[in-house]
């Protein structure tokens, strides 16, 4: 089938560039999704992006869609014609209903009669008709997480729309939207290129937007970008701080990128090396520059949208843009030093946390109480109890500082600056800044427990506050952030190796907010939830990471290390040997429910065999061993003591009738069997677990 190339851009204002990675993704699902459904096949789709431009490319798109061949099932081909092969009225009306000479019915089996079928062939369109619809469609999906509405009311995209460039090989396609149709006609960079740049194929597009300096790749972008920051890198002796967002934010601010260094003063570098860093990252998309051995320098990597004439004066101007900001800064910093944290907590009183749940102070006062509470689960002293107590108080300080909220980025980091210029305990000033580790998924833990505590008191009193709130995530939206809370949660938890019980923490935060029991429920299964996806995303199987949080889904440190044991057993002959026997245990008794299951005591002169004996006195034997395990968790203790019992287990079933026919005797052996069972549910039901 004969094949051209298609080129679509959409012209914009300038886009966002947080969308834009986001958009080149979307568009080639929904154009892929729209290309199916018309039948039309193609050979590569590339999408690429620029602030003022999404494009999309289809290599080796057919010229016509694929005929569609459609078999419609009839009557019976007994009822449809008769012993002479001619058709009858069910045939004839068959035939007419679908369009189709009655001569042209087919004879198909299906499941052994036979039946007549009308083949009705639709011959394909051909594909510069279709394009117009179908890419106006596309555009009408492609909905961005924020947009605008603009032209026809019932028009939104996420900035406004000036030009729409399409062809179809060499042949313009005339898609509308609104008042705007497909040209051959692009635009060039907004202030060296040309307002109108004609294209006539697919294969000149990139190379005539280049001539208009604008490099349409986004992959070539990044690279130019990149590459001139090496250039930088070793001229200057220096080393850029590359986080991979600032990147890529960059790659889409520019359409033809130009790396530079600036310079700022040196008197600036008195300031926390986090505020410099985030006043160039996070609000001038700087590149923050380091020397060998680390140490921050008083210079930076900016990305100019082209090589201007006059570069000096590109790089004055960004100098003089980040002069006011570090300005700004250190006015801050100096005059928020004039007020202790520990004055500024009564302030938190004036910032209201949720009209249902108080203000911050109440905040910091139930994070408090949830972290003393931590203190003494997990056995720490009065010492530590102290710094927990005094971190939690400061833990919300810096929230009414200026720093903070002209630099929101730089909440629990500034906390421990202030904290340190205050003469406040080094752990305590730490703590103010690991509270919030991990941020998100990779992130750095907490080094100090004092800030892991505190951390943990935090995120359980937001869970629990939703909770309380019913606004804990159901479907798809998540609008507080909750999963990714619950998330840092159990990494934090499980990284540390902190043998924390998040039931007693959500009970102790329910009291606390005087929560109902039906939401504490809801609080440990959204918990359980959430430890459940990071299981199987370590690549632990459904029936063990199942197995686990049943058993000690409250412990999220003590459900890993279950999970772990479990998958490195489960395929073990021994093991499923261990598991059969509880199995059979717990089927007998489930047989015998509505008799005398055994709930008396176990009186050893019923007993009339020997291996009733050795199975009650290994029951006995290895009880208190089981209890002993279980307080510190040693699930191979516990496995391999349980396995005592498998041999014998395995003896008792076939020597022992369980369902005498004297009920003392009958009631006697259920009891035994319902010790047995008992230690097996020490590690749930292992017959969940499969080979």
């Amino acid at each position: 089938m004969n094949a051209r190339n298609l080129l679509f851009e959409i012209g914009t204002e300038e886009i966002p560039a947080r969308f834009m990675p986001w958009a080149l993704e979307e568009i080639k699902k929904i154009a892929d999704d729209e290309f199916q459904k018309e039948r039309l096949s193609y050979d590569v789709m590339e999408s690429f992006g620029t602030p003022r431009r999404i494009t999309l490319l289809l290599r080796g798109l057919a010229e016509k869609q694929e005929d569609l061949i459609e078999e419609i099932k009839g009557p019976l081909w007994s009822q449809a014609f008769d012993d002479y092969n001619n058709p009858t009225r069910a045939a004839i009306g068959f035939a007419k209903s679908r369009g189709v000479p009655v001569e042209s019915l087919k004879r198909q089996e299906i499941n052994g009669q036979f039946y007549a079928f009308a083949v009705i062939r639709q011959e394909g369109r051909e594909t510069l008709s279709i394009l117009p619809s179908l890419l106006e469609r596309l555009v009408r999906r492609l909905v961005f997480p924020k947009n605008m509405y603009w032209m026809d009311p019932g028009f939104k995209f996420v900035r406004p729309i000036r030009w729409l460039l399409c062809l179809y090989g060499e042949e313009t396609v005339p898609v509308k939207l609104g008042n705007l149709v497909g040209k051959n006609l692009s635009r060039g960079h907004r202030f060296l290129g040309s307002s109108n740049v004609e294209i006539n194929s697919a294969d000149e597009y990139l190379e005539k937007l280049y001539d208009n300096y604008v490099i349409v790749d986004h992959a070539k972008r990044k690279e130019k970008i990149l590459s001139g920051i090496r250039a930088i890198e070793r001229e200057n002796h220096v080393k850029a701080m590359l986080p991979p967002d600032l990147v890529d934010e960059n790659v889409f601010l520019v359409e033809y990128p130009f790396p530079f260094m600036g310079t700022f003063e040196e008197r600036f570098l008195s300031l926390p090396e986090e505020v410099l860093i985030t006043v160039m990252i996070h609000h001038q998309k700087y590149f923050p520059l380091k020397d060998d051995s680390g140490k921050l320098q008083p210079a930076f990597v900016g990305v100019s949208n082209n090589m201007a004439t006059d570069m000096d004066v590109v790089k004055e101007g960004n100098e003089r843009v980040l002069r006011a900001r570090l300005s700004d800064a250190v006015f801050f910093y100096n005059e928020d030093l004039k007020k202790p944290l520990a004055a500024r907590v009564n302030e938190l009183q004036n910032i209201v946390y949720h009209e249902s749940l108080g203000t911050l102070l109440d905040k910091v006062v139930r994070v408090k109480d949830i972290a003393l509470h931590l203190c003494k689960e997990l056995g720490y002293g009065k010492e530590v109890a102290d710094l927990v107590e005094r971190a939690a108080f400061l833990s919300k300080a810096d929230l009414v500082t200026n720093m903070v909220y002209e630099f929101p980025e730089l909440r629990g980091v500034i906390g421990r600056e202030y904290a340190k210029a205050n003469g406040e305990h080094e752990r305590v000033a730490r703590a103010l800044h690991e509270q919030y580790l991990p941020a998100f998924v990779g992130d750095a833990l907490p080094k100090d427990v004092i800030g892991a505590i505190v951390g943990i008191a935090d995120r359980i009193d937001n869970i629990v506050s939703c909770g309380k709130m019913d606004l804990l995530p159901t479907g798809s939206q998540d609008p507080y952030a909750l999963r990714r809370t619950a998330r840092c949660l159990n990494e934090l938890i499980i990284g540390l190796e902190m043998d924390v019980d998040l039931g007693s923490l959500v009970e102790k935060a329910a009291v606390i907010l005087k929560c109902e029991e039906n939401i504490r429920q809801k609080v440990m299964d959204f918990l359980k939830q959430r430890l459940y996806v990071q299981l199987r995303e370590k690549g632990f199987s459904h029936d063990v990471a199942t197995l686990s949080l049943a058993v000690i889904g409250q412990r999220p440190l003590q459900a890993l290390k279950l999970a772990e044991k479990l998958e490195s057993v489960r395929n073990e002959e021994w093991f499923q040997r261990l598991a059969t026997a509880a199995v059979r245990v717990r089927n007998i008794l489930a047989k015998a429910s509505g008799l005398d299951t055994g709930k008396g005591n176990i009186d050893e002169s019923y007993f009339q065999s020997e291996v009733e004996k050795e199975l009650y006195h290994k029951i006995s034997a290895i009880t208190p061993v089981l209890r002993d395990a279980l307080k510190s968790f040693d699930w191979d203790r516990i496995i391999s003591s349980l396995l005592e019992l498998e041999p014998i287990i395995s003896r008792f079933f076939e020597e022992v009738l369980v369902m005498a026919d004297d009920p003392l005797i009958r009631m006697n052996r259920l009891s035994l069997l319902a010790e047995c069972d008992a230690l097996f549910r020490l590690i749930g039901d292992l017959g969940t677990i499969r080979e």
